[in-house]
């Protein structure tokens, strides 16, 4: 058995909360009869209202309904692309799955582009499929990034850590280096600061990240500000 916060295996049980309704399974948990099982080691971990997850280390992505990506055009078929998510199998794009897109007005998009995108269809049985729009139809943010930047891939572990409320790495560097950011939950990180010092800087800051506490962060951070300031 294992219960919320601890450390389980493959099989082993979960101990339930006491929960109002049925609860939501994420990744690393299989539900077979009247049992939950874990179906990867990891930390069990809980969300209200009712959301219970694995949090493992790993680098292969398994994609996920929703989730944001950052993936890399590899091919074109007819009127879709074939995109590198990381995960075991391309996802598909189409071409009308942009903001604006028609059979007439066509996205400009190249093989070796790097694009930010949704998981529309995530499931074992059938290809990924990601867009480029939100359900409203504009691009929120997504699409294919050319300005510049860097992109480094770090474990889905980290990305979790880095986009969960209670991480002070994101604000603290916000705080006194300006950035443009696209994180995907398959493990990869778009980044561009000001200048290239800085890209460099901030990318190294959120690598750095990945073990250390609060604490680490925000005296990393000082230190990482006060070195390009000079002092």
């Amino acid at each position: 058995m294992c219960e919320v916060g601890g450390i389980g295996l493959p099989g082993d049980k979960i101990v339930d909360k006491e929960t109002d309704g049925r609860i939501v399974l994420g990744p690393g948990l299989r539900k077979e009869t009247e049992h939950v099982l874990m179906t990867k080691p990891g930390k069990l971990c809980f969300k209200d209202p009712n959301i219970y997850w694995v949090d493992s280390h790993h680098k292969r992505y398994i994609p996920v309904r929703g989730e944001n990506v950052l993936g890399v055009v590899t091919n074109k078929s007819g009127d879709t692309f074939k995109v590198d998510i990381g995960g075991s199998e391309q996802a598909s794009l189409s071409y009308l799955a942009f903001e604006g897109a028609t059979k007439r007005n066509r996205p400009d998009v190249k093989i070796g582009d790097q694009v930010f995108c949704k998981l529309l269809v995530a499931s074992k049985h059938t290809e990924p499929e990601v867009v480029c729009i939100d359900s409203s139809g504009k691009s929120n943010g997504l699409g294919v990034i050319r300005d510049g930047g860097m992109t480094i891939t770090t474990p889905c572990n980290h990305i979790r850590k880095i986009l969960s409320p209670d991480c002070v790495l994101l604000k603290t560097l916000g705080n006194s280096l300006p950035y443009e950011i696209a994180i995907g939950m398959n493990g990869k990180i778009w980044i561009k600061g000001r200048t290239t010092k800085e890209t460099i800087a901030l990318t190294n800051a959120i690598a750095c990240a990945e073990y250390m506490n609060n604490e680490q962060i925000s005296l990393m951070c000082r230190k990482l500000v006060n070195s390009l300031s000079g002092f």
